[in-house]
């Protein structure tokens, strides 16, 4: 009996792992040009399902049904894991008129798109969900792979996909009620109550009782500890399953309680390969149920829903930027990169599909997500040239503050030399002119300039009164500028507060005393005579 169900299960082995090899390899040519995973998966998925009879590998997706469902738990799971609450908390009033700005503009007008297309309100419900939020991991891995983390946009892009984590947990759980077909008022209510209240009851355990969860996974055994979260992240998602909720929910809110213990590092570090391999099942057998026939219906359809999208992000974005007192070029961005599509689109049409709305949601999510999840990468990686042609008075402003810097960094290295070098005060004034005159190009520039040279920057500049006093010139001063920084009127006042050494009534050894007419020599004048240190 075992030799036959060895048998039995053979072939699905074989196809299963010739199409995770084949998705290695196109994952690899995807790589070239900045691709994300999850296209690849849906590929892949779709030239294995039933649809493509002439591609060698035909796959069907019920044998790996379950397995994709614990995938999507597993995606949620580690979303609600990486959930930065302390950030979230800490600024939550910023991150709510940022992230929630952003939500609205898109959600609203997706809603409307949703009614225009004229599938029905569910079906409306769905369609401006699939449009209104960003994917995650998408997101981040793009700010990795284009080497964006450094960039001042990029915490606020972040704190968006944050309060864009809590939307989809509280979006998900309206949608599930209202998917449920329930058409009395109490019993809506009711699921709409039984819903919030895990929500806020996870919330507050997250929050509030790390420490104490934490004492649940004090073990060792490495094995036992992964066997335990990984239970924890099925059950829970269950739970949310029954409750009426969504498996996705549950999941999600196990992970954010997880994620609050110390051990979150631990289960981050298990947890990610695992989502990684469970994940691509996931978006595998998403691709299996697509059937490449039905995206002519669709077409048109997810074509203005893509434009839309795409508009409504730079839009949002620059809205966005604004909030914060960011410029356009920090707006663009923000919008390139938050305008991927992925897993959240694909678990809403899986939910539709399952709800038994339009059997047209299934290939609108499935193209849309397809499109998105390729083009939006492509913008990412080619963002500085459409900046550019977008943006030609931005280039020239660009172009005029880069030179402006160069020559004032330039002129610092000029004004450093002549004020360590011994200089005279001319060739010093010299260089203090040369430094005002650039500074007086482009003010702004010079106020947020941060270079490694700390020099002060003023339109007029004043040869500091020790100077003088050298003998070096007779020239008075100038008058003092106001806006000279603090570490020059620091340095003087220092210099002339100073108190000169006790006179001796005996010369260091090796040297003659000075004779009443006899000037001292310069490096044994008193220290508030001497040069001071720039």
């Amino acid at each position: 009996m075992f030799r036959q169900a060895e048998m039995h299960v053979g072939p699905d082995l074989i196809n299963v792992g010739l199409i995770f090899v084949i998705a290695y390899i196109l994952g690899r040519l995807g790589k070239r040009i900045g691709l994300p995973a999850i296209p690849i998966y849906m590929i892949v998925g779709l030239l294995s399902s039933p649809f493509f009879p002439w591609f060698p590998i035909s796959f069907a997706s019920d044998n790996i049904a379950l397995i994709a469902v614990m995938g999507l738990v597993l995606l949620l799971f580690s979303l609600g894991l990486e959930f930065d609450q302390d950030e979230f908390f800490g600024n939550a009033g910023k991150l709510i008129i940022s992230g929630g700005s952003y939500i609205l503009i898109n959600m609203g007008v997706g809603l409307a798109f949703g009614f225009w297309v004229g599938w029905g309100t569910r079906e409306a419900l769905i369609i401006a969900g699939m449009t209104a939020t960003s994917s995650s991991a998408i997101v981040t891995k793009m700010l990795i792979e284009t080497n964006r983390l450094a960039n001042r946009e990029t915490p606020m892009i972040l704190g968006v996909t944050v309060v864009e984590d809590i939307f989809i947990a509280i979006y998900l759980a309206i949608v599930s009620v209202v998917l449920s077909g329930e058409s009395e008022v109490w019993s809506v209510v009711g699921k709409l109550a039984i819903a919030f209240t895990f929500l806020v009851v996870m919330f507050v355990v997250a929050r509030y009782a790390g420490t104490l969860v934490s004492k649940l996974f004090d073990t060792k055994d490495d094995e036992l500890f992964t066997i335990f979260f990984i239970g924890l992240a099925f059950a829970f998602g269950g739970v949310g399953e029954v409750l009426g909720v969504t498996d996705a929910i549950g999941a999600f809110l196990i992970g954010l309680v997880i994620g609050a213990t110390k051990y979150h590092a631990k289960v981050e570090r298990i947890a990610i390969p695992l989502r990684d391999v469970f994940g691509a099942f996931f978006f595998l057998n998403f691709g299996l149920t697509l059937n490449p026939t039905h995206f002519g219906a669709v077409l048109a359809p997810v074509l203005l829903a893509v434009v839309m999208t795409l508009l409504l992000n730079f839009g949002a974005g620059q809205f966005v930027a604004w909030l914060n007192k960011f410029g356009v070029r920090e707006g663009f961005n923000t919008s390139v990169i938050l305008q991927n599509r992925g897993e959240f689109a694909l678990i809403l049409a899986t939910l539709s599909l399952s709800a038994g709305l339009d059997s047209r949601i299934q290939p609108f999510a499935g193209l849309y997500v397809l499109i998105m999840a390729v083009l939006g990468p492509v913008i990412v990686v080619y963002s500085d040239q459409i900046f550019r042609v977008i943006f030609p008075g931005e280039r020239r402003r660009a172009a005029a503050k880069k030179r402006v810097r160069a020559r004032m960094i330039a002129a610092e290295i000029d004004l450093v030399e002549a004020a360590t070098n011994d200089a005279d005060s001319v060739a010093i004034r010299a260089a203090m002119e040369r430094m005002s005159h650039v500074t007086a190009e482009d003010p702004a520039e010079s106020a947020g300039h941060s270079g490694a040279i700390d020099i002060p920057v003023a339109a007029t500049w004043e040869v500091p009164r020790p100077l003088l006093d050298d003998g070096l010139t007779d020239a008075p001063p100038r008058p003092r500028d106001r806006d000279r920084s603090a570490a020059v009127r620091a340095a003087e006042a220092d210099s002339a507060t100073r108190e000169a050494p006790p006179p001796t009534d005996t010369p260091p050894a090796g040297t003659s005393p000075a004779t009443p007419d006899q000037a001292p020599p310069r490096d044994a004048r008193p220290e508030r005579e001497r040069e001071p240190d720039y």
